[in-house]
């Protein structure tokens, strides 16, 4: 298979730090209640991610993980025959083992894989809540527990790569965003261990070159970025090095857009 799944396997106690900004906690809790498939929507880095984890801890369940990518097929999720030991076996794949177990299948970004994943997906998340094997001739029940989670970014998908109306009512949807500046501040204190006030100003030019999407910038700068420049600027980085690093050259190659872009850190911190 062409993915690493990862899995996971934590308890409320281990449950990374997770900052609610609204109600969602709530609604995806009634949603696993329910068992009703989940849909979130938002700009890369917002902490869709972590959210997911955060929960899988929060309700105790496992958790498989996989990042989509364009070459991502329905069957890379679902399994295939391999040769082991000089004998042709079934292996599972992470959304089949998900199924099988009651786990969390969480598919990052789902808009990247084929249009052949959406497919399978179908009879998962209505009231059937089963996946069909056809190389097996298996049709598995969820067993209880399952829960189908997806994420994508409507904003920088293009006509090409989006969800189709059928597929995107099958879901709850919850659309997250980056947070406001002062739970921001918050998140990136607790995750860098800067202080407060430093993360603030980190959190400003976040804000300030988030503005300029869709103009000199494809993607606003994330708040996972702005934790990786706190960092480096607790672990002694001059805050200058840190946001060129982390803040400036991850959002582009072009040298003019750079300048532009450092001439508005040198206005924010002098």
């Amino acid at each position: 298979m062409n993915i690493n799944p990862s899995e996971q396997e934590l308890g409320a106690a281990d449950a990374p730090f997770y900052l609610p900004q609204d109600d969602e906690i709530d609604v995806f809790a009634a949603a696993y209640t329910n068992r009703l498939p989940v849909l979130l929507k938002g700009p890369t880095g917002c902490g869709k991610t972590r959210f997911v984890t955060h929960m899988a801890a929060q309700l105790g369940r496992p958790l498989y993980t996989v990042a989509c990518h364009d070459d991502l097929s329905a069957a890379d999720l679902i399994g295939r025959y391999l040769l082991k030991g000089g004998e042709t076996v079934w292996v599972d794949g992470p959304l089949t083992r998900a199924v099988r177990e009651g786990a969390i299948c969480y598919l990052d970004e789902v808009v990247e894989a084929r249009k052949d994943v959406t497919v399978v997906l179908h009879p998962l998340t209505d009231d059937r809540r089963i996946l069909p094997i056809d190389r097996t001739g298996e049709e598995l029940e969820a067993a209880p527990g399952f829960m189908l989670v997806a994420s994508y970014n409507p904003g920088y998908q293009n006509i090409l790569k989006t969800l189709k109306p059928s597929t995107r009512q099958r879901f709850v949807s919850l659309e997250f965003d980056f947070p406001a500046p002062g739970l921001e501040t918050r998140v990136v204190a607790q995750e860098s261990g800067l202080d407060p006030d430093r993360c603030a100003a980190l959190v400003r030019l976040a804000g300030k070159l988030r503005a300029l999407k869709g103009q000199d910038l494809e993607e606003g700068v994330s708040t996972r970025l702005v934790v990786y420049a706190a960092t480096l600027i607790a672990q002694g980085m001059s805050t200058d090095r840190a946001i060129l690093a982390a803040m400036v050259e991850p959002l582009t190659d072009d040298e003019d857009t750079k300048r532009g872009l450092l001439d508005l850190v040198a206005a924010i911190f002098g």
